[in-house]
């Protein structure tokens, strides 16, 4: 491309409209590109912070590794967690019991998973620890305690230090048939890990009261383990199920939660699409102020031939005009769209605090606060798509541009 091509598009920028309709449609296409971008690169950084808010939240009461007897109870559960404790990338390994209950306090009735586990070796695969909001998880120790969730708790109408009644269904035969074990517990700690999933219908017991309530004798439903990389636990897990047989399933934290982890990738995706469409808006506006431009510079281009200018480098002169709007309203957008997404955080409890609103309910979001996390990736994709749509944009206009007649563009001139 030679210099005055760049030359005289730049000039068509920078200068001022006689028509200032198509200076006001040049700002528009240039506001609606810094827009789109802007909200575009916000809307991605929302829905990164989704998804890390949810994985570290759902990891502080799951494990990266869960190793469970192929339909049957794991009986020799302390060589086991001994050997998988061995294991190169593993860094801790706890067994569990897990049933599903009812738990009661006088009227108040609310079913839950109840998960009996041993409160020493629990910290070492898990968070849990650090989301106790009332009591602590040692406390377990004592028999007969439970820990719960903290929306549980106020649905039972219960605190540290009141007792409730579990109800499990692993019963007993009497002559008059099954009938369900009830134990009492007292409440010895409320947690709260911001998902309301977990915090509603998720408690604790002693492994040992675990396994003599539903009939476990000394086997245990499966081991927990944490290993270096909760991302590599995929090609752990892998690893782990080639080397111990079919005895025993493996299982992942993404396979645990598979579909909300592919729901929220395509709920990504989708966002990106629409919101992409704004972008798209702001470069069919680059088309119309090209056209408009062209229209007017009518008798410029016809001079421009006259004197030898080919029409590749008229198409070029316009091509770099309409370029020049494509990267500085993508530029703005781009400081405009990081901007809003570091502070996110800070502006959105002001908007609430300021007019009274909860843009997120816990029970319908699982979290209450909206959370961000910039990826300079996405911001290079966002950036990229933009500028791209600006070219394509300019294709057209330019296009029209070479193909004046200069006779006929200065015949009334």
């Amino acid at each position: 491309m030679r210099p005055y091509e760049l030359w005289i598009g730049l000039r068509y920028t920078r200068a001022k409209r006689r028509n200032h309709f198509i200076s006001f449609i040049t700002g528009t296409a240039i506001m609606g590109m810094v827009i789109g971008v802007a909200a575009l690169i916000a809307v991605m950084a929302v829905m990164n912070g989704f998804d890390h808010t949810l994985r570290s939240r759902i990891l502080s009461v799951t494990s990266d590794v869960i190793v469970q007897g192929n339909g049957m109870p794991v009986l020799d559960w302390p060589a086991a967690v001994q050997k998988l404790a061995a294991l190169p990338g593993v860094m801790g390994a706890a067994p569990y019991v897990q049933a599903q209950s009812m738990l009661s306090n006088g009227s108040l009735v609310s079913g839950a998973v109840v998960e009996g586990i041993d409160p020493a070796l629990e910290n070492g695969v898990n968070r849990l620890d650090h989301d106790m909001k009332a009591g602590s998880l040692a406390a377990l120790k004592t028999p007969w305690s439970i820990v719960l969730g903290r929306s549980l708790a106020r649905d039972l109408g219960v605190g540290v230090g009141d007792k409730i009644t579990l109800i499990s269904p692993q019963g007993g035969v009497t002559p008059l048939g099954v009938t369900p074990r009830l134990r009492q517990f007292t409440v010895v700690g409320l947690f709260s890990v911001g998902i309301y999933a977990y915090d509603s219908g998720l408690a604790y017991i002693n492994l040992g009261d675990a396994q003599r309530l539903y009939g476990m004798g000394h086997g245990v439903t499966g081991l927990r383990l944490k290993i270096k990389d909760p991302f590599a636990a995929p090609q752990f897990a892998s690893n782990l199920q080639k080397q111990i047989g079919p005895a025993f399933y493996v299982q992942d934290w993404t396979q645990t939660h598979e579909n909300f982890f592919k729901a929220l990738k395509m709920e990504k995706l989708v966002m990106f699409v629409i919101l992409s469409l704004i972008v798209a808006v702001a470069a069919f506006n680059i088309v119309a102020t090209l056209v408009m431009v062209v229209t007017d510079k009518e008798t410029d281009i016809a001079i421009l031939r006259t004197i030898g200018v080919s029409p590749r480098s008229i198409t070029a002169i316009f091509m770099i005009q309409g370029a020049v709007i494509g990267i500085f309203g993508t530029l703005l957008g781009v400081i405009g769209g990081v901007l809003l997404a570091l502070n996110i955080p800070t502006l959105v409890p002001a908007i609430e605090q300021l007019f009274h609103v909860q843009f997120l309910s816990p029970e319908v979001y699982s979290i209450s606060q909206l959370p961000s996390r910039l990826e300079p990736m996405d911001v290079v994709h966002v950036a990229i798509a933009a500028l791209v749509m600006s070219w394509v944009a300019t294709i057209y206009p330019s296009w029209r541009a070479a193909r004046i007649d200069p006779a006929e563009a200065l015949r009334y001139e």
